[in-house]
C-alpha cells in the first residue's frame, strides 16, 4: 500500500514521526511519502524556513523509517497531491479543511475534489470530531501536538533534527 501524508512540517514534530509510524503499522504500508508543498495552501506567506529547507530536516527526521521518504510538489490541494496514492494520512486540522468551502473555488470543486480522494487515515487533533471509521489510532499523548505550538514554545515537541536547524538558524522558538 502507498500511502502521502501532506503538510507544511513546519516544524517536524514528534508527534508527525508517531502519525507515520501509527499509519504504517495499521494500513501495512509499503512506502509512505510525506508531501511538502512549495506554496502550502493557506500559508503563502511562509518564506523561511523554506520548503527546500523543511524538506531536508523531515528526510533527516525520518532516517530509522525506512518506509517513509519526503517530497516536494507545486501542488496545493490535497486532492491533487493524494492523485495515485491509496491512503491519505493527515491530521484532524488538515480533515476539517478538507470541507472547509474557503479552499475552493465553488461547492461543486470541493465535492469534486472530496471525491477523488483515496481512503483515509485521520490523526486526533484537540477537539476536532472525525468520523470513526477514519480515525487513526495514536497515542493520546500526540492528540495536542502541533508544529503550531511548537512556534508558539512547546520547542520539546519538535523533531531532534529539527531543534538543530532551529538553534543553527535562529527560527522556531530559537530566534
Amino acid at each position: 500500500m502507498r500511502a502521502v501524508y501532506p503538510g507544511s512540517f513546519n516544524p517536524p514534530t514528534i508527534g508527525h514521526i508517531e502519525i507515520v509510524k501509527a499509519a504504517i503499522k495499521s494500513f501495512h504500508i509499503n512506502e509512505i511519502h510525506l508531501v511538502i508543498s512549495k506554496v502550502a495552501l493557506g500559508k503563502e506567506k511562509l518564506i523561511i524556513p523554506s520548503a527546500s529547507d523543511r524538506l531536508e530536516i523531515v528526510n533527516k527526521s525520518l532516517l530509522s523509517i525506512p518506509e517513509a521518504s519526503v517530497f516536494e510538489t507545486t501542488k496545493q490541494l490535497i486532492a491533487d497531491i493524494a492523485d495515485g496514492y491509496d491512503l491519505v494520512v493527515l491530521g484532524a486540522d488538515k480533515w476539517a479543511q478538507l470541507h472547509d468551502l474557503a479552499f475552493y473555488k465553488n461547492e461543486i470543486h470541493m465535492r469534486d475534489c472530496l471525491n477523488r480522494l483515496p481512503a483515509l487515515a485521520v490523526a486526533p487533533r484537540n477537539d476536532i470530531q472525525v468520523p470513526k471509521e477514519i480515525l487513526l489510532k495514536v497515542s493520546d499523548e500526540i492528540n495536542l501536538i502541533s508544529s503550531s505550538e511548537v512556534r508558539r514554545g512547546k520547542l520539546e515537541w519538535m523533531t531532534a533534527e529539527a531543534k538543530k536547524y532551529a538553534k543553527a538558524n535562529n527560527c522556531w522558538g530559537f530566534d
